[in-house]
Order: structure tokens, then C-alpha cells, then sequence
């Protein structure tokens, strides 16, 4: 006999987002951030006992649900057998982005990651889960034609949503400027550019700018980057996936970061 909640079907409590999986909730917890529910799989309490007795030690609510239930509510994603509800979360101004400038210690170059008119929340979320492996300090948006920082981003980047900081811009080839006027070099990838971008230089205050797939990056934030790199694309393909780029963007100012120290 199904239960009265699978009977009315899942739905998320209102005013919160889902975070799925035990890794993304373990990542909640390790930064202190206690969900307001915690729903259970049936049956996976001593496999779960540890995570969840963190949960209820920050003061989430725990209830079983069917393991049907939660496939439901996570559309058949691998939710591991825990589903967490949290407060949405919401992208930091631009004066936190001038505070954290000012106050970098000059021993960490930095290395942000721009995206311009990435509207797709699936991109959105891949590339926050590349900036956070890479170590990139922070991700820069837009406030218009840019990917809400929804549920669904949370579920794509894997707990990288809560941790790398997204600084919402008002105008984003303002906020370049700015930051040229901070040290920051900026290099946009563009398909056209003569220079690949395992022959830019990024050991030092760096900020790689990532175009929309399709229409790359707008024409004022091309104009306002101090150089333009590309990926040497040896196949039939022309271009790759934004999030893929990105991660190959970034893991190169790794690589040279590293054999630079």
C-alpha cells in the first residue's frame, strides 16, 4: 500500500531548493549550513546514519520517503537516497568583489572566471564545478542574460555551487575595466584569435572570459579583454561545449600556476 505522500507525489517544500546526493550534502555541512528538511530513502539508515545524524545535529527535520518518491522528486538523478532542502541561494554583490580585490594578498595571484551571456543552468553549473576543482576564487555574471543560480545549477555543479563564490555585475565590461584597473589581465576566448590559450600567460592576476555557445562573448566585453586566446581544435568539431572550455581554460592557468611556483 502507497503511502498518503506518494499518493499526492513529490514536491519540494515551498521557498526551497533541492540538494541532492551525499556528496553535495556533506559539502552543506562542512560549511556549517544546516537544511531546513532532510528526506531519507527507506531502508538506507545505517548506510546514511552518519551524514544524517550531522543533519539533525544543525537542526534539519528528517522523514523516510519511499525510494520511488524521491526518484520522482529528483526526475530519476542519482540522489544517493538523500534529498536536503535549503534556502535558495543568491549570488554576492559587486562591492564584496572590490572588498575581496583589495584585500588579496599579493603571494595568490588571482584567478576568476567570467561568463558572458551563459544563459543554459546545465553550462552554468558544469562550470562552477570546474572553477571550484581548478581553485578559481570566484565566478563574475551579469545581471541580465546570464543563468539564474537555481536548484538545478546546485544539482549540476555538485556541491561547487556553495562553495565558489558568483559576484553578480551590473555592467559587465564596467567591471572589466575595473579590474584592468586592479592588475587583473583579462583574456576572452574567442574561436577567431590568432593565439592559443596554452601560449597566454596566466600566472598572474588572471581573468578568463567564456562566451555564450554559439554567439561567444558580447561585443563590449571583447573589446574591453586585453587579449584574445582560442583552442586549437585539430578534428572536424569547431567548437566545444562553454563548460568544457572552461575546464580546459582553467586547468591550463593551473598547470602554468603550478610549474611557475
Amino acid at each position: 500500500m502507497k503511502s498518503a505522500s506518494s499518493r499526492r507525489g513529490p514536491k519540494t517544500p515551498d521557498g526551497l531548493d533541492q540538494v541532492y546526493g551525499v556528496h553535495a550534502l556533506q559539502s552543506l555541512l562542512d560549511r556549517g549550513e544546516a537544511p531546513r528538511e532532510l528526506w531519507v530513502q527507506q531502508g538506507a539508515g545505517n548506510r546514511l546514519k552518519e551524514v544524517v545524524a550531522q543533519a539533525q545535529a544543525h537542526g534539519a527535520r528528517v522523514k523516510e520517503q519511499p525510494r520511488d518518491f524521491l526518484d520522482q522528486l529528483t526526475q530519476g538523478a542519482a540522489h544517493q537516497g538523500v534529498v536536503a532542502f535549503c534556502p535558495p541561494l543568491t549570488p554576492e554583490g559587486e562591492e564584496s568583489l572590490w572588498l575581496k580585490l583589495r584585500a588579496w594578498p599579493s603571494s595568490t595571484p588571482p584567478l576568476l572566471l567570467i561568463l558572458d551571456g551563459v544563459t543554459d543552468v546545465h553550462n552554468f553549473g558544469a562550470c562552477l564545478r570546474s572553477a571550484d576543482a581548478a581553485g578559481a576564487h570566484g565566478v563574475i555574471v551579469a545581471k541580465d542574460k546570464a543563468a539564474p543560480l537555481n536548484a538545478t545549477v546546485r544539482k549540476v555543479a555538485c556541491g561547487a555551487a556553495e562553495v565558489v563564490p558568483v559576484y553578480q555585475v551590473t555592467n559587465l565590461a564596467r567591471t572589466l575595466a575595473k579590474l584592468k584597473d586592479a592588475g587583473v589581465w583579462i583574456t576572452g576566448t574567442a574561436g577567431e584569435a590568432e593565439a592559443s590559450v596554452f601560449d597566454i600567460d596566466m600566472t598572474g592576476p588572471t581573468a578568463l572570459v567564456m562566451g555564450a555557445e554559439g554567439k561567444g562573448m558580447r561585443r563590449l566585453t571583447r573589446e574591453a579583454c586585453d587579449n584574445l586566446a582560442k583552442l586549437p581544435m585539430a578534428g572536424e568539431v569547431s567548437s566545444l561545449n562553454v563548460s568544457v572550455a572552461t575546464g580546459i581554460c582553467l586547468f591550463e592557468a593551473v598547470r602554468q600556476r603550478q610549474l611557475a611556483s
